[in-house]
């Protein structure tokens, strides 16, 4: 049965207001997010409350709701955050870098990403009946809106700078994370067998960038 959200009361929300301009703890900031993260790749949205993030964090329910706001603030955050350590700064690249390298590069954080044990987790969460539209649409713009967006605009640099012919920046970006996830996710996220071996996964990082660069390569010509 789904938690049912928790809200401060009229009491708490009041002390939540005391000096404004007081700095927020950043370690206790970091062990909710850590907690967020934890409960909510196991538990989905509605099973978890901000009572029990907020004990398994080690805070008061009031210190959640004064780092955060409310629960899908937190949940956003929480999407954000196992994203952002796992695929770090990766879109902000060197111009000049041969393009092959970082689009390898940019694929194979992002294959570790959708194959971590906390994003598959939130993948079969979020195809569960419990979770309404509202959370599948929070969890889109947090994680994959967010990165395809980033992705489209290092695309677009690219293309800017001549480098590849690229007639839909955002229809290009959406087909390179789909043929990114191929067979190899589709079973992963099945639970059919383990994580491939990493030589099945480089060939199969290469044959995607070579396919994308066959495509996409400007006048026609192989991208070194």
């Amino acid at each position: 049965m789904s938690a049912t959200p928790s809200r401060p009361s009229e009491s708490e929300t009041a002390r939540a207001k005391i000096a404004p301009g007081r700095p927020k703890d950043l370690a206790k900031r970091a062990a909710i997010l850590d907690a967020a993260k934890q409960m909510f790749t196991l538990h989905g949205f509605d099973g978890v409350s901000m009572d029990q993030i907020a004990a398994t964090a080690g805070v008061s329910k009031l210190t959640v709701y004064s780092h955060f706001g409310d629960k899908e603030t937190l949940f956003v955050e929480a999407v954000r955050g196992v994203c952002e350590e796992l695929m770090p700064d990766l879109f902000v690249a060197d111009p000049k870098a041969p393009l092959r390298a970082q689009l390898t590069g940019i694929a194979n954080a992002f294959f570790k990403l959708i194959t971590s044990d906390e994003a598959l987790s939130m993948h079969r969460m979020m195809l569960t009946q419990s979770s309404d539209e509202h959370v599948r649409q929070m969890f889109w713009q947090a994680g994959p809106q967010r990165v395809q967006s980033a992705f489209a605009d290092f695309l677009q640099a690219r293309a800017d700078n001549g480098e590849v012919d690229v007639p839909d920046i955002r229809r290009a970006a959406s087909q390179f994370f789909c043929l990114l996830k191929g067979e190899l996710h589709m079973r992963m996220a099945s639970g059919l067998g383990g994580k491939p071996a990493q030589p099945e996964i480089d060939t199969h990082i290469t044959a995607t960038v070579d396919f994308f660069l066959r495509a996409y390569a400007a006048n026609g010509r192989r991208a070194p």
